[in-house]
């Protein structure tokens, strides 16, 4: 998550008193810091010099609630099908318990509340036989006043447009992944990638580079890991390897979950984007995830190739579809895995699927894997459409010639071609030029 959004964590343990009526955060907003620091000190707030303004202005809140004998909570709604709600915990799995925040119907109409919100309020304990604590007052709704998003547009009314501002990836000499990727399959705002993977290739370690670069150098960016049918131990070394908010359904799960968290990470994603925000999601895999829908669908009589249904692939494109640049501002860029190789006619298949929805490839190679170069990067079958967009003419030349240049060599030589020469320079900038002398 990005590091300006603040987060909260309840214990949900309360008393039954009055709501407060003090400070609102339509009124905070308009504040200056020094007013907020002024208000922390006599709420008796611990280290207000230490939070960021945005932090600063939820700690208030929720010390003020906590001290009425509420809570101040914050979580990820979930609306159910029968038009009721629950927030869930920030705990990566959206799980839910009886620790969850019930929000009614009538709530979720009075402040035209979607799935995927991010929604903070003041809670109260179960009464009687209530199972679940629930939502008495709204006091933000995406770390906005409730009256600001009341009229924000849907995500599928705005405008997609191709990608015009380069993410860039490169953040330490040393590391050439992300310099050879922003040279050679650059990576917009706004992006549909498909990183083609056969097994043992390094993809993970690839997606963890590409999660270095995008928070060293966007922190504007909102970036979110999503992780489908994978295996427990992985999910941990994300979540300690990367700044963004990992979410994870791991193999041990139902098929049923992984579509779940998938759904509800997605809908999350475009909410912040109808704000107006730059959203990364970065999704191993997106064959897992077309594997789970394939087993939940029911059977339409059509069953293609490796056992897949013809109609279990829609919702899965559906949520690689969802990225796209928006022309009224704001962008949602997925990068998702595809695995190829795998010993299944199924995964083929689906990698088949998807391999013309994209509109950029990331190629990794088992040969290169298998002499121990990573990243197993094949520079001569990655790409990306419309690259003149994102490098300019001046650059994009230069990558060109370079390319016609690793046209007479294999995929190999071509690779290590470019490592070496990465190796002596300390940026693109300076790799590029040190290539134009040649």
């Amino acid at each position: 998550m990005n590091e300006n959004a603040p987060t909260h964590k309840s214990s949900h343990k309360v008393k039954t008193h009055t709501p407060v009526s003090g400070y609102h955060i339509e009124d905070l907003r308009t504040y200056p810091t020094e007013k907020l620091l002024e208000i922390a000190n006599k709420l008796k707030v611990e280290n207000p010099q230490e939070f960021k303004r945005q932090d600063l202005m939820f700690e208030i809140l929720k010390t003020q609630v906590t001290q009425g004998g509420y809570i101040l909570f914050t979580g990820i709604l979930e609306i159910m099908p029968d038009g009721y709600g629950f927030l869930r915990g920030f705990d990566g799995s959206f799980s839910d318990g009886h620790n969850d925040t019930y929000v009614s119907p009538s709530q979720i109409r009075r402040f035209a509340l979607r799935n995927g919100d991010i929604v903070t309020g003041q809670v109260r304990s179960p009464k009687d036989q209530e199972k679940y604590y629930a939502l008495l007052k709204v006091e933000a709704i995406n770390y906005s006043p409730s009256d600001e998003i009341r009229n924000r547009p849907l995500f599928d009314n705005l405008t997609p447009l191709f990608p015009d501002e380069q993410i860039k990836l490169e953040y330490e000499s040393t590391k050439v992944t992300g310099r050879m990727l922003d040279l050679f399959s650059p990576v917009g705002k706004g992006q549909r990638a498909l990183i083609v993977a056969p097994p043992r290739t390094g993809k993970t370690e690839l997606m963890k580079e590409l999660a270095q670069g995008i928070t060293s150098n966007h922190p504007e960016v909102e970036l979110i890991i999503l992780l489908v049918d994978e295996r427990p131990e992985e999910v941990t070394d994300m979540q300690r390897s990367v700044k963004g908010q990992v979410f994870s359904s791991t193999f041990d799960l139902p098929a049923n979950n992984h579509i779940r968290i998938a759904e509800l990470v997605l809908e999350r994603a475009k909410r912040r984007v109808e704000m107006g925000k730059d959203v990364v999601v970065l999704l191993d895999s997106i064959t897992r995830l077309a594997r789970a829908y394939n087993a939940v669908t029911p059977s339409s009589g059509k069953v293609l190739s490796g056992g897949v249904d013809a109609n279990a692939l829609h919702r899965p494109k559906r949520f690689f579809g969802a990225a796209r640049n928006i022309e009224e501002g704001g962008s949602l860029t997925i990068i998702a895995t595809a695995l190829i190789e795998t010993g299944s006619r199924m995964d083929e298949v689906i990698f088949e699927e998807f391999k013309g929805t994209g509109n950029s490839e990331i190629v990794l190679a088992r040969n290169i894997a298998d002499r121990r170069i990573y990243p197993a990067f094949d520079i001569l079958k990655s790409g990306t459409r419309k690259d003149n967009i994102l490098l300019g003419k001046d650059r994009l030349t230069k990558v060109w010639v370079l390319r016609n240049v690793m046209q007479q060599m294999d995929d190999i030589e071509a690779l290590s071609f470019v490592y070496s020469k990465m190796q002596q320079t300390k940026d693109n900038e300076e790799f590029l030029n040190l290539m134009n002398e040649k």
